[in-house]
């Protein structure tokens, strides 16, 4: 039933983009005047989850590299990577100047140094989750660096801007803002025609099945291939030769499941904390989670820097609040 499953991945970038092509007409622009050998501006891609950015930044960056033969890019999920030196490293390792880098030894000021060095060409440096950034700052000595593109994404524009201080908003506040829309339910469905075209036998699924997965998906991409991939898989493991509406009934609670898990393993340890106190309550308010947050880190951050952690784990779905500042209550959120 599955004859590529690498297409059925929520990482894998498809040879052509389905229902973003001002999106991506509006990046390229930003993106050409490398092509003439000067420096593009940055750009930055806002908007919900699951809603393309990260595909849409790919796709063009990989369109750009087959116009402009000598083009570097690196992709870097500040999540993942959140740490200055964490960031630097990755920056780096797609050059090839990691070798001699000790994660213990290496002064974080020589990563830096190093990397001014060697970008000579166009290099451009997809910023994935930009917000989860421990150390906004480094947005500014990258910003520095003249061969140096930077495509920062993330959920919403005061999440990355209102960290930054007013010599770095300076900077970037002429960049290139794009904003990625919840998609339709007929593009959820086309997204998945796509998907089921390269990688799923041709009658694998019928149209109906096709618009089941598009309904519980309710407009996010990521949740709809990952619902699309756990039923194939359900289906193979049950012996079945169709993806049937009983299946996908079947998928849709381990999809959920499974993309709230992977979002968990991704969190930094102080957004774990925060979620794991919640996760002990049914409800909880932010004052008696803050004070019991600090009792169990050693690095305690402001209440302001928990607001922006808690409205990260909002954004995907991890948690919910209800009422207003005072009255304000926190709960896991159901997958």
């Amino acid at each position: 039933m599955i004859t590529d499953a690498r297409v059925l991945q929520p990482e894998f970038v498809p040879g052509d983009v389905k229902h973003r092509g001002a999106e991506v007409s509006h990046l390229s622009d930003t993106l050409r005047p490398i092509t003439i050998g000067n420096r593009a501006e940055t750009s930055f891609l806002y908007g919900p989850s699951g809603t393309g950015k990260t595909c849409i930044a790919q796709y063009t960056v990989e369109q750009l590299r087959e116009q402009v033969v000598d083009i570097d890019s690196q992709y870097v999920n500040c999540w993942e990577d959140y740490t200055r030196f964490k960031t630097l490293y990755r920056i780096l390792d797609s050059i090839g100047k990691t070798i001699d880098i000790h994660r213990q030894s290496t002064p974080r000021d020589e990563l830096l140094e190093r990397l001014r060095e060697q970008v000579t060409s166009p290099y451009v440096v997809i910023l994935d989750e930009v917000d989860q950034l421990e150390d906004p700052s480094l947005l500014y000595d990258l910003y520095r660096i003249r061969e140096l593109t930077m495509i920062l994404i993330a959920n919403r524009e005061e999440d990355v801007f209102g960290r930054l201080d007013e010599r770095l908003n300076s900077r970037l506040s002429s960049c290139a803002r794009i904003r990625f829309g919840q998609y339709e339910f007929s593009e959820i469905v086309t997204i998945l025609e796509d998907r089921i075209q390269w990688g799923l036998r041709k009658d694998a699924i019928t149209q109906a099945g096709i618009e089941q997965i598009a309904d519980q998906a309710a407009g996010d991409a990521r949740k709809a291939i990952g619902i699309l991939r756990n039923a194939a898989k359900t289906a193979k493991y049950d012996g079945e030769d169709k993806i049937t509406s009983t299946v996908i009934t079947r998928a849709v609670p381990e999809a959920k499941s499974e993309l709230q898990r992977k979002t968990v393993e991704k969190l930094t340890n102080h957004q774990q904390v925060l979620y794991e106190i919640i996760k002990e309550d049914d409800e909880i308010e932010p004052s008696v989670l803050y004070d019991r947050y600090c009792e169990q880190v050693a690095d305690d951050k402001s209440k302001r820097m928990m607001r922006n952690y808690l409205s990260k784990l909002e954004h995907y779905n991890l948690i919910e609040s209800e009422g207003k500042t005072k009255g304000r209550i926190y709960r896991l959120a159901a997958p």
